[in-house]
């Protein structure tokens, strides 16, 4: 535990007594709380000595092979983060007639360079996912490898695990195939650039204007993805707008917590990767193969949901259903857009978490409710959620007719340790994120703010303001209340090194 540095003076509010702090959060100072954490809740901030002797000795693997198709002429491209170097995905479009579309989605081929069994699969195993938090990126696997060897970087050539679908005039989704394949990324693009250009509020970014065909080819990628949303809007799939905060750092010096907006560019991946993931859950079902699955169940707090609808003069049904909080939602968010993202957060809170279950041959498991899909698994990020690896292992051995790399037993066990280490990466970041907020929000104690519910259970109530970002526990006048309700609190108390802020209720 970080030692609270000394030179303070203490603040004493409604019975509350803490130091306040006399210098700055460095960045050092979060890493080594969100290393910490993550060692309480069994993950491995660090590489062991055979895994990076494993990683010492790995080199690009070959690139041809039976079945690998050579796409390198096609104008791939990446979008991700403004610094994402871990690059998962590749997208390009190609027109078909009748205002048809075909979408290919290339997906690094991380199985060739990380074996079973091997030291660096049994560290990506053990913790299952990268964990992001506020301070540094504690990668799944060695950024060799990520950032590099098997991430789809711009000009290299790359193994890729490819999907390939077309979308109708209408948005519905007709052939698909899966196969592998050589690719090369022609331009590494960023959200915000990409996003702010196909909104009409910014010029075209430079990677795009230079490479030729590039600002129409991600025109056809836009349009197409419109009409896979629309198809899945009207099916039910929910419209949630949150609004995260990201750190900002000065000279390794935390300064701030901003907004990350969610931008067009955001929505094309999303629906891309949500139609590419729905085509690999039925590429297995259709061989009569198990398959690793997302599944978000229906919601075992729809009352809760009616009852924040109803405060808000909606109507839903008693029984889950998703169309008619798509509809719900979607007025709200015309009625009162700058309340929306309290709303969406409420609403995703009592959705319950995702989870991975095995779906064996033959068999059905539950949909994912908020995508209001019934096939879905995860498939399209094997550099950053090792469901993804699996996923691509299984795929590659169905592809090969070879048998596959795991057995239904070990997959069922893969499948609850991926969702309980799923849930402790993301305690972790939480954590973090409340470390940089409760500093930044120390010299405030004592005032006041707007806030709504997030959370309610027997451990606690909590609450998020909205400037700054934060999310903290409601330790005096919680009685009564539940998600989504809108409170007056006063900031507490804050301790930057547990993660902990403190809200008292004003109203």
């Amino acid at each position: 535990m970080l030692e609270k540095p000394s030179g303070q003076r203490p603040v004493t509010l409604s019975g509350y007594h803490r130091p306040m702090p006399a210098q700055q959060m460095r960045m050092q100072d979060l890493e080594a709380i969100a290393h910490r954490a993550m060692l309480d809740k069994g993950l491995l901030p660090d590489f062991a000595p055979a895994a990076l002797e494993q990683l010492a000795a790995i080199t690009r693997p070959a690139a041809s092979g039976p079945g690998i198709r050579d796409l390198r002429s096609l104008l791939w491209s990446s979008i991700d983060n403004d610094d994402s170097r871990d690059l998962d995905q590749l997208e390009v479009a190609q027109a078909l007639p009748g205002d048809a579309c075909r979408i290919l989605v290339a997906i690094a081929d991380v199985d060739s360079s990380v074996p079973v069994g091997s030291p660096l699969d049994d560290h990506a195993r053990a913790n299952t996912t990268s964990v992001y938090t506020a301070a540094k990126i504690f990668p799944m696997l060695p950024e060799k490898l990520s950032t590099d060897l098997t991430s789809l970087g711009d000009s290299q050539d790359r193994l890729a695990i490819v999907i390939d679908f077309s979308v109708a005039a209408n948005g519905a989704l007709s052939s698909s195939d899966v196969y592998r394949a050589l690719v090369r990324n022609r331009a590494k693009l960023a959200y915000d650039g990409v996003g702010a250009w196909l909104s009409g509020t910014a010029p075209a970014p430079a990677p795009v204007t230079a490479v030729a065909g590039m600002d129409q080819q991600l025109r056809m990628q836009d349009q197409a993805a419109q009409r896979l949303r629309s198809v899945r809007q009207a099916h039910g799939a929910l419209t949630l707008q949150t609004v995260e905060a990201r750190a900002v750092f000065d000279e390794g010096i935390l300064t701030d917590l901003r907004p990350d907006e969610p931008n067009r560019a955001k929505e094309l991946i999303e629906d891309f990767m949500i139609a590419a993931n729905g085509v690999v859950a039925r590429f297995f079902a259709a061989k009569g193969l198990p398959a690793l699955r997302r599944v978000l169940r229906s919601p075992e707090h729809w009352d809760q949901i009616v009852a924040v609808a109803s405060a808000l003069g909606g109507e839903l049904p008693a029984a889950p259903d998703a169309a008619a909080l798509n509809r719900f939602l979607a007025a709200r968010r015309q009625a009162a857009p700058a309340a929306f993202p309290d709303l969406s957060l409420s609403v995703i809170k009592l959705l319950g978490k995702g989870e991975y279950q095995v779906e064996p041959p033959g068999a059905t498991t539950p949909g994912h409710f908020g995508l209001a899909v019934s096939d879905y698994t995860h498939s399209t990020a094997p550099n950053r959620r090792f469901p993804d690896v699996i996923t691509q292992r299984l795929l590659k051995a169905a592809l090969a007719g070879s048998a596959a790399a795991y057995s239904l037993a070990e997959l069922e066990g893969l499948a609850e340790h991926c969702t309980v280490q799923e849930d402790n990466a993301k305690k972790v970041e939480r954590l973090v994120q409340k470390s940089a907020a409760g500093f930044l929000l120390a010299a405030q104690i004592g005032r006041q703010f707007d806030a709504v519910v997030t959370g309610t259970s027997a451990k606690g109530t909590w609450v998020r303001i909205s400037d700054p970002i934060a999310e903290g526990k409601l330790v005096k006048g919680a009685e009564g209340l539940k998600v989504g309700d809108k409170v007056r609190v006063l900031l507490l108390d804050t301790d930057p090194a547990r993660g902990f802020i403190d809200f008292g209720r004003t109203r």
